[in-house]
């Protein structure tokens, strides 16, 4: 949304919701849609905190375009790639589900398209309703190639909660003066951490409490009374982010598109990649108030950008001052510390199912992932500037993900390509230890390697996964592509099959395509594998993904051709 210098609603926040009123007037019986966009990747002058950017976006927009459509439609996306970068685009959230070569992920469904060509992505949407999100799958792109996707109910379909007067896609960003290819190219070089955002953003804008950023920052115009659904997206590349809206109570009636069962909150904890939608009702004096967003720091000792992103919401029948148009500046609401696990998790854990779910009991795959960073030994120098001359790395079950250059994981699956990857991907840790206690320095150094976990068509898998203290214990957002999944059990410290097993929930379980494990803790994920393809699973901080915290699932073909991969696309790029 767009800043406005004056004190009245352009009616621009509200021209969605009435073009969705006039379509659902219309006979329910219409066949799905399908809607066809071109996505041109290039270079776009910015101006942010003082500076002008040269940034690579979609279409020339940050955040790009909003993909409007409802369950069954189907999309075709023509994408151009007029930058100086390999590109992809990911689809996030999106089942896929018999389109696996329109996925995203460069190297693992997709070669990249390399600068000057495209590649069109074509994929239905089946069985899925609420608030996803699109981004660059290559490198660090994704800072500024993201924007929402927001899939309607089917016509007719309304929503199982109060239908809302206005809604507004929140999208939380981070931002760097620099470019982020440059930031992860020397971070890539040395070894160390990344350096951190300048900046975080609400809808591409950092808001007034940064430096020549108070005219820019966005507003959104709500009248009193009104019921609000904000679509909330957390886009920020390496950063857990608390959200509020000051002197308002939010309740979550969504999820990563998928229905929750209602509850009310001040805070909001959102790992990168996950997305919230909350109502609230606009009952307050007439006035402007705050939304803001700030980081949760789970890593000890692990530096952070501290700053405060902010929006406006205005109610239009507040008074206006006479010299700027505006009421005056709103008081900044109390935001949780930026350690504040407690709140993170009494968050988190309130995530339910609206009712009673099935979810599958016979497990066919029962599978323990340690997720976490490791240190990799090496010669004193300018490529060796992490803690005590070591470099960065990060696994699943200690092996760090290496992704390949000379063709994609499902292209090199389905056409048979020997010597891409291997399928022995260890279903448990090589060695048990203390996960969350004084790990040995012998089991910091991880190895190296494309390994990939086969399993068959309809499969029932759960993995555990256990967060490690190699370096510090973490928040780790971790998403399955290709999938979504029930959280059967979340918990903290090392997780015990005897004891934890008990609390698994298989009553109302949320369900979820990105979940945070717990710093120092564990989640346990249970989902069917009934999406033939080559799915990557990793954790979504862009920099720990960069250093191999990855892996990725083989589902094999079932019976038939509505249970198997079909070829290529004509289009596929190369490598």
């Amino acid at each position: 949304m767009e800043a406005h210098n004056v004190c009245v609603n352009p009616l621009r926040n509200g021209l969605s919701l009435i073009l969705l009123s006039v379509l659902a007037l219309l006979p329910s019986s219409a066949n799905a849609e399908t809607h066809y966009h071109e996505f041109i990747v290039q270079e776009t002058t910015v101006k942010r905190l003082c500076r002008t950017n040269n940034i690579i976006t979609v279409n020339g927009q940050y955040p790009g375009p909003t993909l409007e459509v409802r369950d069954g439609d189907s999309l075709v996306v023509k994408v151009i790639n007029s930058a100086r970068y390999n590109a992809t685009i990911h689809w996030h959230g999106i089942r896929q589900i018999g389109t696996p070569w329109a996925d995203g992920p460069e190297y693992v469904t997709q070669c990249p398209i390399q600068p000057g060509a495209s590649y069109t992505y074509q994929f239905t949407i089946i069985n899925q309703v609420g608030t996803l999100w699109w981004h660059a799958h290559s490198r660090w792109l994704r800072a500024t190639v993201f924007g929402a996707f927001i899939i309607y109910p089917k016509l007719g379909v309304p929503y199982p909660f109060t239908q809302p007067n206005l809604e507004i896609p929140i999208l939380l960003g981070e931002w760097w003066n620099r470019d982020p290819i440059a930031v992860q190219r020397q971070a890539t070089f040395t070894g160390a951490g990344p350096n951190i955002s300048d900046a975080y953003t609400i809808n591409g804008q950092p808001g007034d409490l940064y430096r020549c950023s108070s005219r820019d920052t966005a507003r959104f115009f709500v009248d009193s009374g009104q019921t609000v659904l904000l679509r909330i997206i957390n886009a920020a590349l390496n950063q857990q982010l608390f959200f509020t809206v000051s002197n308002h109570m939010l309740t979550v009636v969504s999820a990563d598109a998928a229905y929750t069962k209602p509850f009310t909150t001040q805070a909001l904890m959102l790992g990168p990649a996950q997305t919230t939608d909350v109502l609230f009702t606009a009952d307050q004096t007439p006035g402007q108030y705050y939304m803001a967003a700030r980081a949760y720091a789970s890593a000890q000792n692990a530096p952070f950008d501290n700053t405060t992103t902010t929006a406006i919401l205005y109610y239009k029948s507040a008074p206006c001052i006479a010299n700027n148009g505006f009421p005056v500046k709103p008081a900044l609401p109390r935001l949780p510390a930026y350690n504040d696990t407690v709140t993170a998790t009494a968050f988190t854990t309130q995530f339910r199912s609206p009712s009673t779910v099935e979810v599958p009991t016979k497990v066919d795959e029962n599978l323990f992932f340690t997720v976490g960073l490791g240190l990799v030994n090496c010669n004193p120098g300018p490529q060796c500037q992490g803690p005590n001359n070591t470099r960065f790395a990060a696994s699943m079950n200690n092996v760090s993900f290496v992704l390949p250059r000379s063709t994609s994981l499902l292209q090199a699956y389905y056409q048979g390509i020997p010597g891409i990857y291997t399928t022995d991907f260890p279903p448990a840790p090589p060695v048990q230890f203390d996960y969350t206690g004084n790990v040995s320095p012998a089991l910091w150094q991880p190895t190296f390697g494309t390994k990939l976990y086969k399993v068959k068509f309809g499969s029932v898998v759960q993995v555990v996964m256990q967060d490690t203290a190699i370096f510090s214990t973490e928040d780790h957002p971790m998403h399955l592509h290709g999938h979504h999944f029930y959280v059967i059990a979340q918990g903290f410290g090392n997780f015990n099959p005897k004891q934890d097993t008990a609390e698994f929930n298989l009553f109302d379980p949320p369900q979820r395509n990105t979940i945070d494990v717990p710093v120092g803790g564990w989640a346990v994920i249970r989902f069917v594998a009934d999406n033939p393809g080559v799915w990557l699973m990793h954790c979504h901080i862009d920099a720990h993904l960069n250093w191999g915290l990855a892996m990725a699932f083989v589902v094999e073909n079932g019976a038939g051709e509505s249970e198997s991969i079909g070829p290529p696309p004509a289009d596929l790029p190369p490598c």
